[in-house]
């Protein structure tokens, strides 16, 4: 071999070497972006769309962004049973390359492979709102659920005064984060010895529609317009509002008193009518803007928690003059996302 030949074999190995060296770097950790300057992009993907609750969430983490200087990219499922659509979303933002994935799962199983795609993908995940099995995610932002649905349980107590039978609409399997409501509701009633549990293994399902369906086959089957049920635990927003509908439908609204979960415009109206005896709310605004927060801090290279609870409480029609309840229960969303 001469030496130009040699030369020229020495610079086509040269040139596949830093080929495969820039390769090999655009596929290392998503988040070394930050440890360069460069801007950070985080996905949020909500359950929903359409909810208050998420509306609230989408403010909070639009508040994050702008205090941290980061770009947020909200996108999630018009429905909260649109699990498939969750599921591309996710995947599309990891085929996307983004910073990192702020994450309220539809399923707790279900969303486990595309969360673990992202990791392989050096894309973190903090997961909020609602857990998660497996271990990929690097924190978990959201209220403590089982504390939560035990304080309306006990609250429901006091409201029918230790006695009566009541019902449990819940919301739609593998949502982990009102199975845990579920189950801390059951978990304050049945050490009540007057009470009975008439009903606790129906489903409301991810919109108004189907819940009000559902509380109206319910009541009708368990004649509540008898006066046979004392009390009603719904967990989520769409199962509250479509209990509450069919309760009025069914002319015993006041009579049952309704524990509901979660806050918007119309929960609150009927709050303050007396139509319902109470709501444990969450704080979403919050809890968007933690999970924003804890994600930025994580690509930033800061210790973060592994879990960290957002709180919860129980708002009666006594509590809504309060400013602290008003700044939870009625954020001003306009300010943030500009409606």
């Amino acid at each position: 071999m001469n030496a130009s030949v040699l030369a020229c074999a020495l610079a086509v190995t040269l040139l596949v070497a830093c080929s495969r060296t820039s390769s090999d770097t655009a596929s290392t950790d998503a988040g070394a972006a930050a440890k360069g300057g460069a801007r950070l992009r985080i996905a949020v993907v909500p359950k929903g769309t359409t909810h208050e609750f998420w509306k609230s969430v989408h403010a909070g983490a639009v508040k994050a962004s702008r205090e941290l200087d980061v770009d947020i990219v909200w996108k999630g499922p018009l429905r909260e049973d649109d699990l498939k659509a969750q599921i591309d979303v996710v995947s599309s933002f990891v085929a996307q390359g983004v910073s990192g994935i702020v994450l309220a799962p539809l399923n707790a199983s279900a969303l486990r492979a595309p969360v673990r795609e992202a990791a392989q993908a050096k894309i973190p995940v903090v997961v909020f709102d609602s857990d998660l099995a497996g271990d990929a995610h690097v924190s978990f932002v959201a209220t403590d659920n089982r504390a939560a649905g035990k304080l309306a349980g006990e609250h429901l107590a006091r409201a029918i005064g230790g006695a009566g039978s009541v019902v449990l609409l819940r919301y739609q399997e593998g949502s982990a984060s009102t199975q845990d409501r579920e189950g801390g509701f059951l978990d304050a009633v049945r050490v009540v010895p007057g009470i009975t549990v008439a009903s606790d293994n129906q489903y409301g399902g991810a919109t108004t529609e189907t819940a009000f369906k559902r509380s109206e086959s319910l009541l009708l089957a368990l004649n509540a317009s008898e006066g046979t049920i004392a009390g009603v635990f719904t967990p989520n927003e769409s199962t509250t509002f479509g209990m509450l509908q069919a309760l009025r439908k069914a002319s015993v609204v006041k009579k049952v008193k309704l524990v509901g979960f979660d806050a918007s415009e119309k929960l609150l109206d009927a709050l303050r009518e007396g139509d319902i005896e109470a709501l444990v709310v969450q704080q979403p605004f919050e809890m968007g803007y933690l999970a924003v927060k804890t994600m930025a801090a994580h690509l930033r290279g800061e210790a973060i928690e592994r879990r960290i609870d957002t709180g919860s409480r129980v708002v009666t029609r006594q509590d809504l003059d309060d400013p602290a309840v008003k700044e939870i229960v009625s954020p001003d969303l306009g300010r943030w996302l500009g409606e």
